[in-house]
């Protein structure tokens, strides 16, 4: 994941849910803001930290995050595919103590749903 390519990236995991769903994409709206709303927390949180490393606080409350994730992934198809698609977990992984790669997850994450929406996205 970089700063480069992300946006294109998201747009390209989205098309590619789009066409193993013959067009459709499977994964519903509230389920990818659920997704989304769990990142946004530790973001909000991030975002005020003077230091470039995360904290181990926060280090904790990502792989926390990758958890849940996975979680919701063994309980739906729709989200399995689009974590799976995604790179969630590998990224999220690379993310380690770096703030920056933490802050650029939380805007590939903010391009899979907007791509998400502009693709129609089921509610």
């Amino acid at each position: 994941l970089d700063s480069v390519d992300y946006v294109k990236q998201a747009e390209q995991v989205i098309l590619d849910l789009k066409k193993m769903g013959n067009g459709r994409i499977y994964l519903t709206t509230s389920k990818i803001r659920n997704l989304l709303r769990m990142i946004s927390d530790i973001y909000n949180e991030v975002i005020h930290e003077k230091s470039a490393e995360l904290t181990t606080e926060t280090q904790g409350g990502i792989q926390y995050l990758k958890m849940r994730f996975a979680y919701e992934a063994g309980r739906e198809r729709s989200v399995r595919d689009f974590v799976n698609k995604a790179n969630i977990l590998k990224y999220i992984d690379q993310i380690g103590d770096d703030k920056e790669k933490f802050l650029l997850f939380c805007k590939y994450m903010e391009a899979l749903v907007a791509y998400h929406k502009f693709y129609g996205g089921r509610d």
